[in-house]
């Protein structure tokens, strides 16, 4: 149980990073990628979970 909380803020704090890095892009940026800017929280929980 121990090892599944400690996974999970590992993810967690991977799933922030992503958020705060693909935020930080613009639109044009983001188009360039192929993500809207309401597919940045899906990806990046998608990004944190295959780490």
């Amino acid at each position: 149980m121990l090892a599944q909380i400690v996974r999970f803020f590992r993810e967690w704090k991977r799933y922030n990073a992503s958020l705060n890095e693909l935020n930080s892009l613009g639109d044009r940026e983001l188009a360039d990628i192929g993500i809207s800017r309401s597919d940045i929280p899906r990806v990046a929980w998608s990004a944190a979970h295959e780490a």
